[in-house]
């Protein structure tokens, strides 16, 4: 597998203990997480533990005092990627291009939350896939190489554009360009993100 696709399935995924991030993570991992905490909005125990994860890596990328931070310490869980929109007004930075700055940042969040909600629509199958017991046996296969076969072969070309899109929104948001990363141990070990090995945080996730 070519390290894009990597990097994009990781920024699609659930960041669970029992899934962990192979990759080192970077400020689109960041972005992720929120997404999951406004996702997770109606589970408690899934908000604390994205939260407790995001905190970390803002920790470990060494972003922990920027005003973004302590907006979605402030946000309420399905609310975070709306105020994102805020950050051109944030702090003292210039605002002679505030607006625009904002009116970017919305269209660029918004496009990154449309990615995600199609890499994890297949989440919310609770049992088989939609139409998998159709009595129409040709039908049902059409409707499987849609959602699966079709699907799968154009969202791994359209799904790049996360790589792009975090590349900017990380100057929109943050005002820099020097991408930063740092590996889950490192993470786990100096900045209290949750141990995928331990057996209260999996217990999360069953």
């Amino acid at each position: 597998m070519q390290a894009d696709q990597q990097r994009i399935l990781q920024l699609i995924s659930d960041y669970s203990p029992t899934a962990p991030p192979q990759l080192p993570l970077s400020f689109g991992d960041y972005l992720s997480l929120l997404w999951r905490i406004d996702r997770s909005a109606a589970n408690p125990e899934f908000v604390e533990y994205y939260r407790a994860c995001a905190a970390a890596l803002a920790r470990g990328l060494g972003i922990a005092n920027r005003s973004v931070v302590r907006m979605v310490a402030r946000s309420a869980a399905g609310e975070i990627y709306a105020n994102l929109t805020r950050m051109p007004y944030q702090g003292t930075g210039r605002l002679v291009d505030a607006a625009d700055r904002r009116d970017a940042i919305g269209q660029l969040i918004d496009l990154r939350r449309h990615i995600l909600e199609m890499g994890a629509y297949r989440d919310l199958w609770t049992v088989g896939w939609p139409g998998s017991r159709l009595a129409d046996e040709e039908l049902r296969e059409r409707v499987f190489a849609v959602l699966f076969t079709a699907f799968d072969g154009q969202f791994s070309h359209f799904s790049r554009l996360l790589l792009v899109v975090d590349i900017v929104l990380q100057e929109l948001i943050l005002m820099e360009r020097y991408q930063n990363d740092i590996s889950l141990v490192r993470l786990v070990h100096d900045y209290d993100y949750p141990d995928p090995d331990s057996t209260e945080v999996r217990a999360i996730f069953e």
